[in-house]
C-alpha cells in the first residue's frame, strides 16, 4: 500500500515539475506589451512601405491629362488613361507580342533547363564538369557583354526585329540559371526511382518524362515562373534587337511615351498597371508550386 502511495506521488509531483516547466517556457516566449506595440509598428511601417509605390502609381493612372503633375490632386479620378492608352495606342500589339515572347521564353527555357538538368544530375559523361562549370560562367557575363556578340550572331542567322531571335537570346541568359535549379532539384528525388523506372523498361527518356517530371512540377513552376519574368520585363535586349513597332514589345513601345522635353506619364502608369495583371495572374496559377519549390529546394538541398 505505501509502496503505492509514494509511486502516485513521485508521478503527481513528475506532472507538477513537467506543469511548471511548460509554464516557465510559455512565460519566457511571451512578448511584453512593449515588444509587441514594437513589432507591430514595425509590420505596418513596413507594409506601408512595400504598398505606397503600388497605391501611388495606380493613383497617378487615374488622373487625366497633366493632373499627374499635382500630386496631392486626387479629385475627379478617372479612366480616360486607360481608354486611351487600349484605343488609340499600339498597347494591344505590343501587349500581344510581349505574351507571344514571354511565353515562347518560357516554354522553351522550362524544356531545355529540364533535359539538360536532369542529365547533369544523373549521368556522368565526357564533359560532365565542364558543363556544370559552364553555366556557372554563363550567368557571371552582364548584359551589356553579350549584346553586341549576341547581335552579330543573330544577324548573321536573319534573326533581327523577329520575335524567334529574341526568344533564342532570352534563352541565353534564363537556361543557364534553370538549368542549374533544377539540376538541385533533381538531386531531392531518390535515384531508386530511376532504377525502377528501368527495371520496369522504361528508356532513360521514358523514365525521366513519366517518373521524374511529374515529381518535380513545384521546381518546374519556379523555373517557368523565372524565365517568363526574364522576357516579360527585360528591356536591354529587346531594344537592341527590335527595329520596326508591329513587333515592339511593352518595354521598348513605352519608351516612346517619354521624350526628351516632356514624358506621358499618365499613360505610363495606366500600362504599368495593365502590364502587372498578366504577370499577377501567372503567379496566382503557379503559387502553391513556386512556394513548393523554393521550400522543398531549401529543406532538401
Amino acid at each position: 500500500m505505501s509502496a503505492t502511495v509514494s509511486t502516485a506521488a513521485g508521478q503527481s509531483t513528475a506532472r507538477e515539475q513537467s506543469h511548471r516547466r511548460i509554464e516557465r517556457k510559455y512565460q519566457r516566449s511571451r512578448r511584453s506589451p512593449l515588444a509587441s506595440l514594437a513589432l507591430h509598428a514595425t509590420l505596418i511601417a513596413a507594409s506601408v512601405i512595400a504598398i505606397f509605390p503600388i497605391a501611388w502609381v495606380a493613383l497617378t493612372s487615374l488622373k487625366s491629362g497633366d493632373r499627374w503633375a499635382h500630386p496631392g490632386d486626387f479629385s475627379n479620378l478617372g479612366f480616360s488613361n486607360y481608354s486611351h492608352v487600349l484605343g488609340d495606342t499600339d498597347f494591344v500589339t505590343w501587349l500581344r507580342n510581349s505574351v507571344v515572347i514571354s511565353l515562347g521564353t518560357m516554354v522553351l527555357a522550362v524544356i531545355v533547363a529540364a533535359t539538360c538538368g536532369y542529365a547533369i544530375s544523373r549521368m556522368r559523361f565526357p564533359g560532365y564538369r565542364a558543363t556544370m562549370w559552364l553555366l556557372l560562367v554563363v550567368q557571371m557575363f552582364p548584359v551589356a557583354v553579350l549584346i553586341v556578340p549576341l547581335y552579330n550572331l543573330m544577324s548573321k542567322l536573319h534573326l533581327i526585329d523577329n520575335a524567334g531571335g529574341l526568344i533564342l537570346v532570352y534563352c541565353t541568359t534564363a537556361v543557364p540559371y534553370c538549368a542549374w535549379m533544377l539540376k538541385g532539384y533533381f538531386d531531392t528525388i531518390p535515384i531508386e526511382i530511376d532504377e525502377a523506372g528501368r527495371v520496369d523498361g522504361l528508356s532513360p527518356f521514358g523514365t525521366f518524362w513519366r517518373l521524374i517530371l511529374p515529381l518535380s512540377r513545384p521546381g518546374l513552376g519556379v523555373v517557368a515562373f523565372y524565365s517568363f519574368l526574364t522576357a516579360w520585363a527585360e528591356v536591354a535586349f529587346a531594344v537592341t534587337f527590335l527595329q520596326s513597332s508591329s513587333n515592339y514589345t511593352l518595354a521598348v513601345g513605352m519608351r516612346t511615351w517619354v521624350s526628351q522635353y516632356k514624358g506621358e506619364w499618365g499613360l505610363m502608369t495606366a500600362a504599368s498597371v495593365l502590364i502587372a495583371i498578366p504577370a499577377g495572374a501567372l503567379f496566382l496559377l503557379v503559387q502553391r508550386n513556386l512556394v513548393a519549390g523554393l521550400t522543398s529546394g531549401s529543406a532538401k538541398g
